[in-house]
């Protein structure tokens, strides 16, 4: 347990300077390189073929000469090498814990962690949560999965090392959540965006609660896009009357690698001794370099210790914007915000569009609308012919009106540059999620 009174979970990791940093992660690159093209058939084959030995790497830049990791890839091996594939480094006898994507862009992967693993997880996270405000005297709310979710069962473990109260309610049963925040006068809620805002839409019109009566102070959200968008961030602290924080992870790599500190300015990058950060350009796979201070790419991310399942530059789909400037907090970490995912970006006549821009667009018309929407798409994309169709629904008791669609189709135009069709749709039409909450919908 820290001292409450502490800045930082982790000082020296959390501020080393840039020149340390980088050469720290050789020296640990060197080493987990050795450790799985001798522990993994999966990597020795990848290696192999780029022409690459684990010696050749001898700098940082020197990454860009070896292959990325595709999440197809890991869906195969796993598929023709039961359970946690050939990319897998350890037995399963080795294994104390099996976790699992969420599976929301194909067939979940397994991913398996050994003891060693773990405690390293417990130890990044931490840092996390640490950033965010979260201290021994709170009181946790879990509002997340606690089963095979990477946001489960690691969250827990991490709750109870800072030492602070944790209550596992978990997803399912959302009425018990709302009322065991009431009794066990919960200060601290963990979940995503859109099930913070579904818990203050039930608590409202299936218990005659407001969520701001709780007594919550922090609403940490994650596990997708939306707590950085400035309408569902300020929606989300209306509703809760709570500070709104966001953090970043990835179930193949780990539950949380980037969070907000009280600047609340892009999420830290948390954890450069356990994972080295790339910015690449989506198309050409090309690395960016970050010194600018504003990069935009996709975030592609190499494990530097991990045991069972390492990634070498895996491609998180995640597109990124990255702030490069110093940071009030003394953090070094570079700031980045998740804008959304590159297999999801749309593309009307040469505009990019991210769900994640539509919603916050959508959202600034509440409580005329209640904030649920999603994107109708009949043909594969990216490329999308305009106008875009776009469900939304209405607010509690708003009929759908062509006036109130022109102004949201105006709207868009003016922010977003690409012509929309909206339709509206009676208020509780749309589907509710207690986890990820989906915004395209393919009709094809």
């Amino acid at each position: 347990m820290k001292d409450a009174d502490r800045r930082y979970y982790d000082e020296r990791i959390e501020t080393m300077p840039a020149d340390a940093i980088a050469a720290m992660q050789v020296q640990k690159l060197a080493a987990q390189l050795d450790y799985i093209n001798s522990q993994s058939p999966f990597y020795a084959r990848k290696l192999a073929a780029a022409g690459a030995l684990p010696g050749d790497i001898k700098s940082l830049d020197d990454l860009a000469k070896l292959p990325f990791t595709e999440k197809s890839e890991l869906r195969q091996s796993q598929a023709d090498h039961p359970p946690l594939g050939e990319h897998a480094c350890v037995p399963m006898v080795d294994v104390v814990r099996v976790h699992a994507s969420s599976g929301t862009t194909g067939t979940p992967s397994y991913v398996g962690i050994t003891r060693f693993d773990k405690q390293r997880w417990i130890e990044c996270i931490a840092r996390s949560y640490w950033t965010q405000g979260l201290r021994p005297n709170d009181i946790f709310a879990m509002g997340m999965s606690i089963g095979f979710f990477v946001g489960g069962l690691p969250l827990s473990n991490t709750i109870e090392e800072i030492g602070a109260t944790f209550l596992p309610i978990g997803t399912g049963a959302t009425d018990r959540l709302i009322t065991t925040i009431r009794s066990m006068s919960a200060t601290t809620l963990a979940t995503t965006p859109s099930y913070a805002l579904y818990l203050a839409e039930i608590a409202r019109e299936k218990m005659n609660l407001s969520v701001a009566e709780l007594g919550i102070r922090k609403v940490m959200v994650g596990a997708e896009p939306g707590g950085g968008v400035p309408e569902i961030r300020a929606r989300i602290e209306r509703e809760w009357n709570a500070k709104c924080t966001e953090s970043i992870g990835n179930a193949d790599l780990i539950t949380i690698h980037s969070a907000e500190c009280e600047a609340r300015d892009g999420c830290h990058f948390l954890v450069p001794d356990y994972l080295v950060m790339e910015i690449i350009d989506p198309d050409s796979g090309a690395v960016l370099t970050l010194d600018r201070p504003v990069v935009e790419g996709e975030l592609v991310l190499t494990h530097l210790d991990r045991q069972c399942n390492p990634m070498l530059r895996f491609r998180t789909r995640d597109r990124v914007v990255v702030n490069t400037a110093p940071c009030s907090c003394g953090r070094t970490g570079p700031r980045l915000r998740c804008i959304g995912r590159t297999d999801d970006m749309l593309i009307l006549r040469g505009v990019n569009v991210w769900p994640s821009a539509v919603k916050d667009v959508v959202m600034s018309f509440a409580p005329e609308v209640s904030g649920h929407m999603v994107i109708m798409i009949d043909a594969p994309g990216p490329k999308v012919d305009p106008p875009l169709k776009i469900r939304v629904e209405t607010g509690p008791g708003i009929a759908p009106d062509i006036a109130l669609a022109k102004r949201i189709e105006q709207r868009l135009r003016e922010k977003l540059i690409f012509t929309a069709s909206v339709e509206l749709v009676p208020y509780e039409t749309l589907p509710r999620a207690e986890m990820k909450t989906r915004l395209i919908e393919h009709n094809y």
